[in-house]
Protein backbone atom coordinates (compact mmCIF):
# COMPACT_ATOMS: atom_id res chain seq x y z
CA UNK A 1 0.00 0.00 0.00
CA UNK A 2 1.23 3.55 -0.39
CA UNK A 3 2.43 5.94 2.06
CA UNK A 4 0.84 9.11 1.32
CA UNK A 5 2.72 12.55 1.90
CA UNK A 6 -0.34 13.91 3.78
CA UNK A 7 -3.75 12.33 4.99
CA UNK A 8 -6.21 13.99 7.22
CA UNK A 9 -6.99 12.33 10.56
CA UNK A 10 -10.81 11.46 10.56
CA UNK A 11 -13.06 9.65 13.10
CA UNK A 12 -16.76 8.62 14.05
CA UNK A 13 -17.08 11.91 15.59
CA UNK A 14 -16.59 13.51 12.28
CA UNK A 15 -18.95 11.59 10.53
CA UNK A 16 -21.67 12.14 13.07
CA UNK A 17 -21.32 15.65 13.29
CA UNK A 18 -22.04 16.00 9.44
CA UNK A 19 -24.95 13.72 9.99
CA UNK A 20 -26.54 15.99 12.45
CA UNK A 21 -26.45 18.86 9.93
CA UNK A 22 -27.64 17.07 7.81
CA UNK A 23 -30.70 15.78 9.81
CA UNK A 24 -30.89 19.54 10.58
CA UNK A 25 -32.84 20.99 7.37
CA UNK A 26 -29.92 23.65 7.52
CA UNK A 27 -26.79 23.10 5.57
CA UNK A 28 -26.11 26.76 4.46
CA UNK A 29 -23.94 29.34 6.04
CA UNK A 30 -25.88 29.24 9.99
CA UNK A 31 -25.35 27.73 13.47
CA UNK A 32 -22.69 25.78 12.87
CA UNK A 33 -20.78 28.31 11.43
CA UNK A 34 -21.22 31.11 13.79
CA UNK A 35 -20.28 28.26 16.10
CA UNK A 36 -17.13 27.18 14.50
CA UNK A 37 -16.10 30.78 14.52
CA UNK A 38 -16.64 31.70 17.97
CA UNK A 39 -14.90 29.04 19.07
CA UNK A 40 -12.08 29.61 16.71
CA UNK A 41 -11.54 33.47 17.82
CA UNK A 42 -11.58 32.26 21.49
CA UNK A 43 -8.75 29.48 20.93
CA UNK A 44 -6.43 32.25 18.89
CA UNK A 45 -7.16 34.37 21.52
CA UNK A 46 -8.56 36.92 18.94
CA UNK A 47 -11.89 39.15 19.03
CA UNK A 48 -13.03 37.67 15.47
CA UNK A 49 -13.41 35.10 13.14
CA UNK A 50 -14.83 34.75 9.89
CA UNK A 51 -15.50 31.33 8.17
CA UNK A 52 -14.73 31.01 4.70
CA UNK A 53 -14.64 28.14 1.54
CA UNK A 54 -11.21 28.33 1.37
CA UNK A 55 -7.86 29.63 2.69
CA UNK A 56 -7.38 31.21 -0.45
CA UNK A 57 -10.78 33.19 -0.30
CA UNK A 58 -8.88 34.58 3.45
CA UNK A 59 -6.23 35.56 0.91
CA UNK A 60 -8.29 37.41 -0.94
CA UNK A 61 -10.16 39.28 1.61
CA UNK A 62 -7.44 39.82 3.69
CA UNK A 63 -5.92 42.00 0.67
CA UNK A 64 -9.20 43.88 0.52
CA UNK A 65 -9.64 44.44 3.65
CA UNK A 66 -5.97 45.53 3.68
CA UNK A 67 -6.51 48.18 1.01
CA UNK A 68 -3.68 47.00 -1.17
CA UNK A 69 -4.98 47.75 -4.54
CA UNK A 70 -2.93 50.35 -6.36
CA UNK A 71 0.08 48.98 -4.18
CA UNK A 72 2.72 46.68 -3.41
CA UNK A 73 2.90 43.61 -1.14
CA UNK A 74 5.77 42.62 0.02
CA UNK A 75 5.77 38.43 -0.11
CA UNK A 76 7.44 34.86 -0.82
CA UNK A 77 8.32 32.99 -3.56
CA UNK A 78 8.26 29.97 -1.55
CA UNK A 79 4.46 28.81 -1.13
CA UNK A 80 1.44 27.98 -2.79
CA UNK A 81 0.20 30.43 -5.80
CA UNK A 82 -2.70 31.42 -3.55
CA UNK A 83 -0.57 33.43 -1.20
CA UNK A 84 0.56 35.48 -4.21
CA UNK A 85 -2.87 35.12 -6.43
CA UNK A 86 -4.65 36.59 -4.18
CA UNK A 87 -2.30 39.92 -3.86
CA UNK A 88 -3.06 40.20 -8.04
CA UNK A 89 -6.99 39.27 -7.30
CA UNK A 90 -7.17 42.72 -5.27
CA UNK A 91 -5.51 44.44 -7.83
CA UNK A 92 -1.68 45.15 -6.10
CA UNK A 93 1.50 44.10 -7.25
CA UNK A 94 3.79 41.46 -5.82
CA UNK A 95 7.22 41.78 -4.50
CA UNK A 96 9.47 38.85 -3.80
CA UNK A 97 11.26 38.62 -0.69
CA UNK A 98 13.76 36.00 -0.03
CA UNK A 99 13.63 33.47 2.03
CA UNK A 100 16.13 32.03 5.18
CA UNK A 101 17.53 28.69 4.01
CA UNK A 102 17.63 26.61 6.94
CA UNK A 103 13.73 27.47 7.46
CA UNK A 104 12.36 28.36 4.48
CA UNK A 105 10.47 31.29 5.67
CA UNK A 106 10.71 35.02 4.44
CA UNK A 107 13.83 36.64 5.58
CA UNK A 108 13.11 39.68 6.96
CA UNK A 109 16.51 41.47 6.26
CA UNK A 110 15.26 40.75 2.45
CA UNK A 111 11.75 42.44 3.27
CA UNK A 112 13.14 45.31 4.96
CA UNK A 113 15.35 46.64 2.11
CA UNK A 114 12.61 46.10 -0.05
CA UNK A 115 10.16 48.83 1.51
CA UNK A 116 9.13 52.04 -0.64
CA UNK A 117 6.47 54.27 -0.85
CA UNK A 118 4.18 51.78 -3.09
CA UNK A 119 4.45 49.03 -0.17
CA UNK A 120 1.03 48.70 1.26
CA UNK A 121 1.15 45.20 3.45
CA UNK A 122 3.42 42.03 3.76
CA UNK A 123 2.67 38.74 3.38
CA UNK A 124 4.42 35.98 5.70
CA UNK A 125 3.87 32.14 5.48
CA UNK A 126 4.87 30.09 8.51
CA UNK A 127 6.38 27.16 5.75
CA UNK A 128 5.78 24.37 6.77
CA UNK A 129 4.07 25.40 10.08
CA UNK A 130 7.24 26.51 11.56
CA UNK A 131 6.92 30.02 12.56
CA UNK A 132 8.84 33.32 11.10
CA UNK A 133 10.75 35.48 12.64
CA UNK A 134 7.64 37.77 14.03
CA UNK A 135 9.68 40.34 15.73
CA UNK A 136 11.81 41.56 12.84
CA UNK A 137 8.61 41.52 10.59
CA UNK A 138 6.44 43.09 13.25
CA UNK A 139 9.39 46.18 13.64
CA UNK A 140 9.17 46.63 9.91
CA UNK A 141 5.80 47.08 9.75
CA UNK A 142 5.15 49.64 13.01
CA UNK A 143 7.86 52.04 11.50
CA UNK A 144 6.29 51.90 7.89
CA UNK A 145 2.98 51.98 8.83
CA UNK A 146 2.15 48.89 7.01
CA UNK A 147 -0.41 45.71 7.25
CA UNK A 148 1.36 42.55 7.80
CA UNK A 149 -0.33 39.61 7.13
CA UNK A 150 0.00 35.81 8.50
CA UNK A 151 -0.67 33.41 5.94
CA UNK A 152 -1.19 30.69 8.08
CA UNK A 153 -2.13 28.32 5.96
CA UNK A 154 0.70 25.79 7.15
CA UNK A 155 0.79 27.03 10.91
CA UNK A 156 -2.87 26.11 12.43
CA UNK A 157 -2.60 25.27 16.23
CA UNK A 158 1.59 26.57 16.22
CA UNK A 159 3.11 29.30 18.65
CA UNK A 160 5.09 32.32 18.36
CA UNK A 161 6.55 32.99 22.01
CA UNK A 162 3.12 32.05 23.49
CA UNK A 163 1.12 33.11 20.88
CA UNK A 164 -1.15 30.91 18.74
CA UNK A 165 0.28 31.65 15.03
CA UNK A 166 -2.52 34.01 13.16
CA UNK A 167 -3.01 36.07 15.82
CA UNK A 168 0.10 37.99 15.65
CA UNK A 169 -0.30 40.39 12.74
CA UNK A 170 -2.75 42.56 11.27
CA UNK A 171 -4.89 39.77 9.52
CA UNK A 172 -4.31 35.71 10.07
CA UNK A 173 -5.59 33.42 6.88
CA UNK A 174 -6.23 29.90 7.76
CA UNK A 175 -6.48 26.66 5.06
CA UNK A 176 -9.10 23.84 5.89
CA UNK A 177 -8.04 22.34 3.18
CA UNK A 178 -8.16 17.90 3.14
CA UNK A 179 -4.04 17.89 3.61
CA UNK A 180 -3.69 20.68 6.50
CA UNK A 181 -3.64 20.19 10.51
CA UNK A 182 -7.54 21.08 10.68
CA UNK A 183 -9.27 19.59 7.84
CA UNK A 184 -12.49 20.09 6.74
CA UNK A 185 -12.09 18.88 3.24
CA UNK A 186 -12.59 22.82 1.76
CA UNK A 187 -12.85 25.71 3.91
CA UNK A 188 -10.56 28.51 5.03
CA UNK A 189 -11.08 31.12 7.89
CA UNK A 190 -9.46 35.28 8.13
CA UNK A 191 -9.35 36.43 11.89
CA UNK A 192 -8.89 39.92 13.01
CA UNK A 193 -9.10 42.15 16.48
CA UNK A 194 -10.73 45.01 14.52
CA UNK A 195 -14.52 45.29 14.60
CA UNK A 196 -15.31 47.37 11.62
CA UNK A 197 -12.55 44.92 9.62
CA UNK A 198 -15.01 42.24 11.11
CA UNK A 199 -18.07 44.16 9.77
CA UNK A 200 -16.78 44.28 6.44
CA UNK A 201 -15.42 41.17 6.19
CA UNK A 202 -18.54 39.79 6.98
CA UNK A 203 -20.17 41.48 4.11
CA UNK A 204 -17.63 41.10 1.82
CA UNK A 205 -18.06 37.29 1.84
CA UNK A 206 -21.47 37.26 1.06
CA UNK A 207 -21.93 39.23 -2.06
CA UNK A 208 -21.86 42.94 -0.23
CA UNK A 209 -24.85 42.36 1.21
CA UNK A 210 -25.53 43.75 5.26
CA UNK A 211 -27.13 40.64 6.40
CA UNK A 212 -26.61 37.02 5.63
CA UNK A 213 -29.13 34.38 5.39
CA UNK A 214 -28.87 33.04 9.42
CA UNK A 215 -28.89 36.62 10.51
CA UNK A 216 -32.03 37.40 8.79
CA UNK A 217 -33.22 34.05 10.38
CA UNK A 218 -32.07 34.17 13.77
CA UNK A 219 -34.13 37.06 14.94
CA UNK A 220 -35.68 37.17 18.95
CA UNK A 221 -39.02 36.58 17.99
CA UNK A 222 -37.91 33.94 15.34
CA UNK A 223 -39.93 35.81 12.49
CA UNK A 224 -37.63 35.83 9.29
CA UNK A 225 -36.91 39.59 7.99
CA UNK A 226 -35.88 39.38 4.20
CA UNK A 227 -34.69 43.37 3.86
CA UNK A 228 -31.14 44.08 3.14
CA UNK A 229 -28.88 46.39 1.55
CA UNK A 230 -25.75 45.76 -1.16
CA UNK A 231 -23.38 48.37 0.16
CA UNK A 232 -20.31 47.35 -2.19
CA UNK A 233 -18.99 44.75 -4.60
CA UNK A 234 -18.48 41.56 -2.48
CA UNK A 235 -17.64 37.74 -3.31
CA UNK A 236 -19.57 34.38 -2.83
CA UNK A 237 -17.06 32.87 -0.42
CA UNK A 238 -18.67 32.14 2.89
CA UNK A 239 -18.48 28.59 4.62
CA UNK A 240 -21.23 26.06 5.38
CA UNK A 241 -22.39 24.25 8.46
CA UNK A 242 -21.41 20.91 6.79
CA UNK A 243 -17.55 21.92 7.02
CA UNK A 244 -18.11 24.19 10.33
CA UNK A 245 -19.61 20.74 11.84
CA UNK A 246 -16.28 18.75 10.98
CA UNK A 247 -14.14 22.30 11.44
CA UNK A 248 -15.47 22.33 15.37
CA UNK A 249 -14.85 18.41 15.84
CA UNK A 250 -11.25 18.99 14.85
CA UNK A 251 -10.41 22.16 16.62
CA UNK A 252 -11.13 19.95 19.60
CA UNK A 253 -8.61 17.45 18.50
CA UNK A 254 -6.36 20.12 17.05
CA UNK A 255 -3.42 20.40 19.65
CA UNK A 256 -3.72 15.90 20.21
CA UNK A 257 -3.02 15.97 16.14
CA UNK A 258 -0.26 18.38 16.49
CA UNK A 259 1.34 16.96 19.02
CA UNK A 260 1.30 13.58 17.32
CA UNK A 261 2.84 15.25 14.11
CA UNK A 262 5.52 17.00 16.54
CA UNK A 263 6.67 13.00 17.88
CA UNK A 264 6.84 12.01 14.54
CA UNK A 265 8.76 15.23 13.25
CA UNK A 266 11.26 14.35 16.10
CA UNK A 267 11.33 10.67 15.45
CA UNK A 268 12.53 11.71 11.72
CA UNK A 269 15.10 14.31 13.61
CA UNK A 270 16.57 10.79 15.77
CA UNK A 271 16.40 8.91 13.02
CA UNK A 272 18.42 11.04 10.03
CA UNK A 273 20.78 12.91 12.32
CA UNK A 274 23.71 10.55 11.34
CA UNK A 275 22.81 11.33 7.43
CA UNK A 276 25.23 13.92 6.58
CA UNK A 277 23.52 14.32 3.00
CA UNK A 278 20.43 15.21 4.69
CA UNK A 279 19.66 18.81 6.47
CA UNK A 280 16.53 18.23 8.71
CA UNK A 281 13.97 21.66 8.73
CA UNK A 282 15.06 23.54 11.97
CA UNK A 283 12.48 25.77 13.73
CA UNK A 284 13.38 29.13 15.55
CA UNK A 285 13.99 29.35 19.60
CA UNK A 286 10.90 29.76 21.80
CA UNK A 287 8.44 28.54 18.97
CA UNK A 288 6.12 25.72 18.98
CA UNK A 289 6.02 24.65 15.14
CA UNK A 290 2.47 23.24 14.31
CA UNK A 291 4.69 20.62 11.80
CA UNK A 292 2.23 20.22 8.71
CA UNK A 293 4.91 19.10 6.59
CA UNK A 294 8.78 17.58 7.56
CA UNK A 295 10.50 19.07 4.12
CA UNK A 296 14.69 18.00 4.14
CA UNK A 297 16.88 19.58 1.66
CA UNK A 298 19.28 17.26 -0.09
CA UNK A 299 21.64 17.58 -3.28
CA UNK A 300 20.00 14.27 -3.89
CA UNK A 301 16.23 15.23 -4.37
CA UNK A 302 15.28 13.90 -7.48
CA UNK A 303 17.26 10.48 -6.99
CA UNK A 304 15.77 9.88 -3.81
CA UNK A 305 12.49 10.97 -4.61
CA UNK A 306 12.12 8.21 -7.43
CA UNK A 307 13.62 5.68 -5.35
CA UNK A 308 10.93 6.24 -2.51
CA UNK A 309 7.90 6.24 -5.17
CA UNK A 310 9.38 3.07 -6.38
CA UNK A 311 8.51 1.44 -3.36
CA UNK A 312 5.49 3.06 -2.72
CA UNK A 313 6.10 5.88 -0.94
CA UNK A 314 5.01 9.59 -1.89
CA UNK A 315 7.18 12.56 -1.02
CA UNK A 316 6.37 16.07 -2.51
CA UNK A 317 8.22 19.12 -3.50
CA UNK A 318 6.66 22.49 -1.64
CA UNK A 319 7.23 24.64 -3.58
CA UNK A 320 8.37 25.53 -6.95
CA UNK A 321 9.07 29.02 -6.02
CA UNK A 322 6.46 31.36 -7.32
CA UNK A 323 8.47 33.77 -9.40
CA UNK A 324 9.51 30.85 -11.90
CA UNK A 325 6.52 30.72 -13.06
CA UNK A 326 5.30 32.22 -16.59
CA UNK A 327 2.96 35.22 -15.01
CA UNK A 328 5.05 36.12 -11.75
CA UNK A 329 8.74 36.18 -14.13
CA UNK A 330 7.94 40.31 -14.19
CA UNK A 331 7.83 40.60 -10.51
CA UNK A 332 10.57 42.01 -8.86
CA UNK A 333 12.16 41.07 -5.90
CA UNK A 334 16.24 39.39 -5.89
CA UNK A 335 15.60 35.52 -4.39
CA UNK A 336 19.10 33.86 -4.68
CA UNK A 337 18.33 31.41 -1.74
CA UNK A 338 15.05 30.73 -2.80
CA UNK A 339 16.37 29.56 -6.19
CA UNK A 340 19.49 27.79 -4.52
CA UNK A 341 17.25 25.89 -1.43
CA UNK A 342 13.99 24.57 -3.38
CA UNK A 343 16.23 22.38 -5.70
CA UNK A 344 17.28 20.41 -2.49
CA UNK A 345 13.78 20.64 -1.01
CA UNK A 346 11.97 17.04 -0.50
CA UNK A 347 8.25 16.35 2.06
CA UNK A 348 8.54 13.02 3.76
CA UNK A 349 5.20 11.53 4.90
CA UNK A 350 4.08 13.28 8.02
CA UNK A 351 0.66 13.30 9.61
CA UNK A 352 -0.92 12.14 12.61
CA UNK A 353 -2.31 8.43 12.16
CA UNK A 354 1.26 7.53 10.37
CA UNK A 355 1.88 4.21 11.46
CA UNK A 356 5.43 2.71 13.08
CA UNK A 357 5.59 0.34 10.08
CA UNK A 358 4.80 3.21 7.52
CA UNK A 359 7.77 5.41 9.64
CA UNK A 360 9.95 2.23 9.38
CA UNK A 361 9.30 1.72 5.84
CA UNK A 362 10.20 5.25 5.00
CA UNK A 363 13.84 5.33 7.22
CA UNK A 364 14.48 2.03 5.38
CA UNK A 365 14.15 3.54 1.96
CA UNK A 366 16.05 6.60 2.96
CA UNK A 367 18.65 4.68 3.80
CA UNK A 368 18.82 2.16 1.52
CA UNK A 369 18.41 5.20 -1.05
CA UNK A 370 21.65 6.47 0.96
CA UNK A 371 23.97 3.22 0.59
CA UNK A 372 23.16 2.40 -3.07
CA UNK A 373 23.93 6.01 -4.33
CA UNK A 374 27.48 5.49 -2.15
CA UNK A 375 26.48 8.46 0.22
CA UNK A 376 26.24 6.41 3.37
CA UNK A 377 23.26 4.72 5.06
Amino acid sequence: MTIPVFRPSYGEEEFEAVRAVMASGWVGLGPKTAEFEKKFAEYLGVKHAVALNSGTAALHLAMIAAEVEGREVITTPLTFVSTNHAILYAGARPVFADVEEASGNMDPESARKLVTKKTRAIVCVHYGGRPCQMEPLLEIAKKHGLILIEDTAHGCGGEWRGRKLGAIGDLGCFSFHAVKNLATGEGGMLVTNDDEVDRRLRRLRWCGITKDTWSREAKADHQYSWYYDVVELGFKCHMNDIPAAIGLVQLKRLDVMNAQRAAWARRYDEALADLDWIQRPVAEPDTKPAWHNYAVQTDHRDGLNAYLAERDISTGVHYIPNNHYAMYKKCSGETPVCERMWKRLLTLPLYPDLTEEDFGRIIAGVREFGQAAGLGA
